[in-house]
């Protein structure tokens, strides 16, 4: 509980002290306002003696008062009104309010911090004046005039006549009936006469001779001389002299209502007061009394009197007398008190105030006391003191109290002024005022029970009421605090006299008197039962939710906001109950769904009475449902289209693909691939990659471009919390929108109107939206630009409402159903939530870094642009599942959809494998999706039966089919009619399909890039995506090798014939249902090589293999005519195709050559590495290059088959090609991609070699290549050995320089081992004639050598002993290596 400044020991005595009137002459007043002061304001801040004072009580024994203070005001007749007395406590509250934004105190009560006010200085300035300003009453005198200062000035013409004046009226006052107030103590009233002396204009001798006569008149004890004013007014301003009085003066005292100017015997009264009253909690300003005069019926302690809610509706009235209060105070402020008064004079007042305590008041009282006593004790015929009787009286038996339920209601019983119980209260009050406790406590207590026997009850609460304070002050407190009698005075001010302001009086003081015992529970029970029990209630629930809050008890924490909610609801504190109500449903709340149900309800009625109040205001934040404002997307377009038949039409972008940031970087790429061709190279500054979606993953950094006319949906992720459902109606996105026509011309008009603005923007609506309990469920709403310019979603606008008859709970009861739709909804309130979504944090400067700071999110803040063209593709008799290496045709739509011709269309593709749209040659394949089922893909050409097994001979350049060097095959231009798409019009395109070569599913991607014919400042180009998902089956593997052949010469008289042997696996089990496989036709492609001819095939047979079947095929390769690569670019293909049936399939026109040409564009991309073949010196690694290139050999293999599947009892033919790149010479390759094996881990190797050098030698294989060898010879020779003992057989060398370069070789004929195993193994013979050979051989030179071989008998010779080395001509030694041949050369040697 709030700790007070004062304590109650000195609070109490401060508020009951004795009174003093003052009566003074017009002169007397005019030389007081001289200071902008009253007389009674003048002695003010001295009013309190600085030192203790003594006085003897009835018993003669001496007793001590300590810091008395007495209260001097000005005569006044009339008491004060009670409005005038609320609008002095509303006044003095609004000037204690704290500081608009100051931070309560922080009380630490063991594990919690809590936000309470330490201090009250609004309460302790609203209980001084409280008490201040309690009017007089007959039942008491505790206020009452003990004395009257009767005041002149030494100025008077006659002040002795003044005084006596003065005298006259105040006993007219006090003794005249038609004055009932003020109230004086006792007929015999103190006088005491003060002449008022000014110092800096008057005549000091004579206000001293006046005085002297004043002392023989009236005694020293009854007058003063007081002397004031003695600073001029040109007295040096700089003096500074302090303000005692701005302390007082600011409290403005009821008492204070005399009029300065009606001269010094005019009592003013303020009959008109109250009609300008303000009231501190809104209510009306009407006084009623209900017949009893003292009966306030508001201040800031609220009386309850009334359970009305309306009542106490909180109203803004307290602002005004707030600031009516501060312009008093302002008014005030530059006034200077007491400007003609020095130190001195200060001091000569409190002198006045002191003599006169002494001398006057204190001896006064010290009297009456004793009159008291010796009348009551004569009446009452008891021992000559009432001390010694005390005993007396309170040790008989104790009669028993009455209840106070058993009293009568006599509260109107008014006792004579001469009542001995009067007396005896009387007495009481006087030593009450003057600290003498113990003998107050007795005489209250005595009047009590003379009171309660005649049933006074006014009488009695009030000697009740101050019997308890007394007993409470008594010095040792010899007896415990009554707090009953306190109970008691409380409940029959209340109850039966029904006096709220004595009733309340009581409270304050027993309050304070608990506080100070640590009774805190017993005073706080005392305030709420007075006052407000709601708003204490509210109170308290509001200060207990700052112990629970956030401590995980969430059951108790719905119950203080369900209270809060209620009670401000009650106490019309709409907007404090929506809050609460608020809180219950926004936190994750552990109630049963019928109680959840009830909280929504409850808070759907309190929030519909709220906005009724203000139906024209902004619509507030509704707390339901949760929106997760990060996981909004924004989509830019139009939907999909669903499949229509054979007709499917691009994936694209839409809200129902989840992201992945995979796919969403392998599209950028492919974005910025297109564009870097468009543009030569170079991808702009400007390029930003195109976003049809934005997400919490996308960069929402630059504002986003939409394209008028083209919707914008806005998926919005809302969450219902709660165990019942929501039914949201009328809902829609919350927009502002700026046109601009992006000239440099701003329109400045800004739409913030939902549907006010149709012709800008279109807004779709929901009209029914139903969120199940607990569930997430997401909406897309739909904006509709018509006009260009800058758009800002700023949220949702909706009804937020439940369905009637979900749960039937106790709580307010549900309005009729006022909906008409799918569902009925019993209560609905329309309010609005904000999207604001908080972007990236930043993290790439040193201050971002050290500090959080984040970045724009515009997803929600788009532009809109001018029109654009509207691409739609579709895709017709697109398959799902293919074998690898199958080629299927399909028909491609292209439509423009828009206002715009769109022109420039491209399609880019990582997988350009996958799919041509045929090369230049394309036209000659039927164009019409319409075509037979099993009608071939392929362009074909019916043979007769010569032409097969040998090569029909074709050419093409790789340039037809858009793939060249340095060219970019992921970028196909797709070939439209005139190359641009008119508004509205279509067109259907071929489009081939490879099956990719490994098996499982494909997802392919392709991006149509297109631009429009009118360039546009904000969009430079569109694209459309596409995802094909491909699932490929298992159906040939190949694998082939080339080698060199032993053969002579071609027809040509060149060598270099070669084998190309070919392995065809059926891997296929019987999948998809595949019967079996036909080779139909294999064809070779390659600049330099072509296939002449089958060597092991017989003619007519049939190439067929059934599952798990392998083929083996041998072809002779031979070098291309001179004719046929000389005047040939670098880019044209020889195409040769040997067919094992009666239809050639034309190798060099789409869609074969399409597919072999992707197939190698991964190698055609890079340059050609030039050899230069100046006769200069070659490098080293000139040489390396050009012994490595004599093992290279560019001939491709292309197999091309059909399969025969039966389907659905109906067989159809497939078709396909594998395509084999042949490189190296003797290394096998493959049709389908090899997995690689891990390497072998290996020790790690901590150690440098000593040789780091990596050998420029080039390896043996490579060497073996450089020459090729071939011994011509017959194989069986017959000789009469008995004829001649030698038999000499003529034996050719044919040497061929494989190389490009000149080499130069030496044939060494000498056998280079003479074992006996070589001897047996070789058979013995020898080389006759030269031993020794040194050629040189040009580029692709064959030169023949004449050789001799001398036999001694017969056998099985091998001829392959000459040893050939070979170099470079231009090259050291390093090179130089045996060649080696590919076989024996065996000779059988007869005899005849």
């Amino acid at each position: 509980m709030a700790q007070c400044v004062q304590s109650v020991q000195e609070l109490i005595p401060d508020s009951f002290v004795p009174c003093v009137a003052a009566l003074c002459s017009e002169e007397a007043e005019r030389l007081t306002r001289l200071n902008h002061l009253s007389f009674a304001e003048l002695l003010k801040p001295f009013s309190r003696l600085t030192s203790e004072v003594h006085m003897r009580d009835p018993n003669n024994q001496l007793h001590i008062i300590k810091n008395l203070k007495i209260a001097v005001s000005n005569i006044i007749t009339q008491p004060p009104q009670p409005g005038a007395i609320r609008k002095l406590l509303n006044d003095v509250v609004s000037g204690s309010q704290p500081a608009e934004g100051l931070v309560a105190n922080v009380i630490t009560a063991g594990d919690y911090d809590l936000n309470i006010s330490a201090t009250t200085p609004w309460f302790e300035s609203y209980r001084e004046t409280f008490l201040q300003s309690m009017p007089a009453s007959d039942h008491e005198f505790l206020n009452h005039y003990l004395a009257c200062m009767l005041v002149a000035s030494s100025n008077e013409v006659e002040p002795m006549e003044q005084f006596s004046k003065l005298s006259q009226e105040q006993h007219r006052i006090q003794h005249n009936n038609d004055y009932s107030y003020p109230k004086w103590f006792i007929p015999n009233t103190l006088k005491y006469y003060v002449l008022l002396h000014d110092i800096s204009a008057g005549d000091e001798q004579r206000a001293e001779s006046i005085y002297e006569e004043m002392k023989q008149k009236y005694g020293t004890q009854g007058c003063y001389l007081l002397k004031i004013n003695s600073r001029t007014s040109n007295r040096a301003s700089d003096e500074q002299i302090p303000d005692p009085w701005s302390q007082y003066l600011q409290k403005s005292s009821i008492q204070n209502q005399e009029s300065y100017e009606d001269g010094p015997c005019t009592i003013t009264s303020n009959k008109n007061s109250d009609s300008n009253l303000l009231s501190l909690d809104g209510l009306d300003n009407e006084v009623k009394v209900d017949g009893l005069p003292n009966n306030f019926r508001a201040h800031p302690l609220q009386l309850d009197q009334s359970s009305d809610p309306s009542n106490s509706i909180d109203g803004p009235d307290h602002v005004k007398s707030a600031s009516s209060l501060h312009e008093t105070k302002k008014a005030n402020t530059g006034i200077i008190h007491g400007a003609c008064l020095t130190l001195t004079d200060h001091d000569r007042i409190r002198q006045f105030i002191q003599e006169f305590t002494f001398r006057g008041l204190l001896p006064h009282i010290e009297k009456t006391i004793r009159q008291l006593n010796d009348q009551l004790i004569s009446r009452k015929g008891l021992s000559r003191s009432l001390f010694s009787a005390t005993k007396k009286w309170f040790s008989g038996s104790k009669v028993p109290e009455k209840s106070i339920n058993e009293l009568k209601n006599t509260s109107g019983l008014l006792y004579p002024p001469e009542a001995p119980e009067l007396q005896i209260r009387k007495m009481a009050d006087l030593c009450f005022l003057v600290q003498h406790y113990d003998l107050a406590y007795s005489c209250y207590h005595t009047a009590k029970k003379d009171f309660l026997n005649d049933q006074a009850m006014l009488y009695a609460a009030g000697a009740l009421e101050m019997a308890a304070v007394s007993a409470f002050l008594q010095p040792g407190a010899p007896r415990p605090y009554p707090a009953h009698y306190m109970d008691t005075a409380i409940q029959t001010y209340r109850d039966i006299c029904k006096n709220m302001v004595l009733a309340e009086r009581c409270v304050l003081l027993s309050a304070e008197i608990l506080k100070s015992q640590s009774k805190y529970s017993e005073a706080a029970a005392l305030l709420i039962r007075l006052t407000s029990e709601k708003k204490h209630a509210l109170r308290c629930y509001c200060q207990a939710m700052q112990v629970y809050k956030g401590k995980g008890w969430s059951l108790a924490e719905d119950h203080i906001n369900f209270t809060i909610g209620r009670q401000s609801y009650t106490l019309r504190q709409l907007d404090n109950a929506v809050s609460a109500f608020r809180h219950i449903l926004i936190n994750e709340s552990k109630q049963s769904a019928a109680q959840q149900g009830a909280f929504l309800r409850e808070y759907l009625y309190v929030y519909k009475n709220v906005s009724q109040l203000s139906p024209d205001g902004p619509l507030p934040q509704l707390p339901l449902p949760y929106i997760n404002s990060s996981a909004t997307r924004v989509f830019f377009g139009h939907d999909r289209r669903p499949a229509d038949g054979e007709k499917q039409a691009a994936t694209h972008v839409s809200l129902d693909q989840e992201y992945d940031s995979e796919s969403s970087q392998q599209w950028r790429e492919l974005e910025e691939q297109v564009v870097a061709v468009v543009n030569k190279g170079i991808i702009p500054s400007s390029f930003h990659p195109t976003q049809y979606c934005l997400n919490s993953y996308s960069d929402n950094s630059r504002f986003p471009l939409a394209v008028v006319e083209e919707p914008i949906t806005v998926e919005v992720a809302f969450r219902n919390p709660l165990k019942v459902p929501l039914l949201l109606t009328d809902l829609s996105l919350l927009w502002k929108f700026q046109p601009k026509d992006f000239s440099g011309k701003d329109n400045e008009e800004v739409k913030e109107l939902i549907t006010g603005e149709p012709e800008m923007i279109g807004t779709e609506v929901i009209s029914e939206f139903l969120i199940n309990s607990e569930e997430s469920k997401v909406a897309r709403l739909k904006l509709f630009p018509h006009h260009i310019g800058e758009l800002h979603i700023l949220g949702v606008v909706y009804n937020l409402g439940t369905i009637q008859g979900s749960l039937t709970v106790d709580g307010i009861g549900a309005l009729p159903g006022c909906h008409t739709g799918k569902h009925s909804l019993s209560m609905s309130v329309r309010g609005r939530q904000d999207l604001e979504i908080q972007g990236p944090r930043l993290n790439n400067t040193k201050e971002e870094k050290t500090s959080i700071k984040y970045g724009p999110d515009r997803r929600l803040d788009p532009i809109i642009t001018e029109e654009m063209p509207l691409l739609e593709v579709f895709f017709i008799h697109f398959p799902t599942g293919l074998l690898c290496g199958e080629i299927r045709k399909a028909y491609v739509e292209f439509v423009n959809v828009s206002k715009c011709p769109l022109t420039g269309l491209k399609v880019v593709s990582k997988r350009p494998e996958f799919f041509t749209f045929g090369g230049n040659t394309a036209v000659l394949t039927p164009l019409s999706p319409s075509a037979s089922e099993n009608c071939s893909a392929y362009k074909t050409v019916v043979t007769d039966s010569t032409s097969v097994c040998t090569a029909l001979i074709s050419s093409a350049s790789s340039v037809d089919f858009g793939i060249g060097i340095g060219s970019q095959p992921e970028v196909i231009s797709v070939p439209l009619p005139d190359t641009v798409l008119l508004p509205g019009a279509s067109v259907q395109l071929p489009m081939w399909l490879r099956g990719p070569d490994e098996e499982g599913v494909h997802e392919i991607n392709f991006l149509f890039y297109y631009e429009s014919v009118k360039k546009q400042p904000k969009i430079r180009h569109r694209i459309l995506r596409h995802t094909a998902v491909i699932c490929t089956s298992r159906s040939l593997n190949v694998r082939a090798t080339v080698c060199r052949s032993n053969s002579l010469e071609d027809e040509e008289g060149r060598g270099g014939n070669m084998l190309v042997f070919v392995d065809v696996e059926n891997t296929n089990t019987s999948e998809a249902g595949v019967k079996e496989f036909h080779i139909v036709q294999v064809s070779s492609s390659s600049k330099h090589w072509k296939l002449q001819n089958s060597v092991n095939l017989a003619e007519n047979k049939e190439a067929k293999l059934a599952s798990r079947e392998k083929g083996k095929f041998c072809f002779k390769a031979i070098r291309c005519k001179e004719k046929e690569g000389a005047m040939q670019s670098s880019e044209r293909y020889t195409f040769a195709d040997i067919i094992f049936g009666n239809e050639q399939i034309v190798s060099s026109a789409s869609p074969c050559a399409d597919f072999f040409y992707r197939s190698l564009s991964s190698e055609l991309k890079k340059p050609q590495a030039q050899l230069s073949l100046h006769t200069e010196k070659h490098s080293t690694e000139d040489a390396l290059r050009l012994i490595k290139k004599c093992s290279e050999v560019d001939l491709n293999i292309v197999i091309l088959w059909k399969a025969y599947v039966v389907e659905d009892s109906k067989q159809l033919i497939l078709e396909g090609q594998h395509h084999v790149i042949l490189r190296t010479i003797g290394k096998e390759a493959f049709s389908y991609p090899q997995k690689q094996e891990p390497p072998e881990m290996e020790l790690l190797k901590f150690f440098r070699p000593e040789n780091t050098a990596v050998s420029s030698r080039p390896s043996v294989d490579q060497l073996s290549n450089l020459i090729k060898t071939s011994l011509h010879y017959p194989e069986s020779f017959n000789h009469p050995f008995h004829q001649k003992s030698l038999c000499l057989v003529p034996v050719t060398l044919l040497l061929s320089n494989c190389s490009k370069a000149d080499v130069d070789v030496i044939v060494d004929l000498r056998h280079k081992t003479t074992s006996p195993e070589a001897l047996e193994i070789h058979g013995s013979f020898t080389w006759l004639g030269q031993t020794q050979y040194k050629l040189q051989l040009k580029s692709q030179e064959i030169h023949s050598l004449q050789l001799k071989a001398c036999f001694v008998h017969t056998g099985v010779y091998n001829l392959g002993t000459p040893r050939v080395f070979a170099k470079l001509s231009d090259q050291v030694t390093v090179f130089e290596t045996s060649q080696q041949n590919s076989m024996p050369a065996l000779i059988i040697i007869n005899n005849v």
